[in-house]
């Protein structure tokens, strides 16, 4: 009988062996954390563009609403407050497509529909103030105020929204 010869494991082929397994590990987790990157990267990019998008909103409001006191405290003619409202209505329809252009991460698409909202049911608040403008109809005026203050909730809504997925609240 012969005897088998004993194979012994080659030192070299074990030591190859643990290089491959630890350069998959390096790239396993150098894959992770590029796209834990990449993914805040995008969440900081949708942030900072809805931002511009609600500072630019504020920014409409606020010097529309002051033109608004002015109207009424009789400073600003009806006809000069009907084409302020006019070009603060088609100001206000840009806001709307910029909303559309974001492609929020999964976690802030609930947030941005809100924002969305809040500023659709804002212009329409405007319209009726522009027809309260045309008309003196106080109950339009009413409607406007109702339409304006929905707007607000939605906004505020759309802040909690925005703040839980920013912290990973749902």
């Amino acid at each position: 009988m012969k005897k088998k010869k004993e194979v012994k494991p080659h030192p070299k082929r074990g030591l190859q062996v643990a290089i491959i397994i630890g350069v998959a590990i390096i790239a396993v987790v150098i894959l992770v954390n590029y796209n834990l990157d990449q993914a805040n990267l995008s969440g900081q990019r949708f942030g900072d563009s809805l931002s511009a998008i609600q500072s630019d909103l504020k920014n409409e409001t606020i010097g529309f609403d002051a033109n608004l006191t002015m109207y009424e405290k009789g400073q600003i003619s009806k006809e000069q407050m009907l084409n302020i409202t006019d070009a603060h209505i088609a100001k206000m329809q840009t806001i709307i497509p910029r909303y559309d252009a974001l492609s929020p991460p999964e976690p802030f698409s609930a947030s941005l529909q809100l924002f969305r909202l809040s500023t659709q049911t804002q212009i329409e608040s405007d319209n009726l103030l522009k027809e309260w403008i045309q008309t003196g109809d106080n109950s339009t005026r009413a409607k406007s105020d109702q339409l304006l203050q929905q707007s607000f909730q939605y906004e505020m809504s759309a802040l909690q929204s925005f703040h839980n997925a920013k912290s990973g609240n749902s």
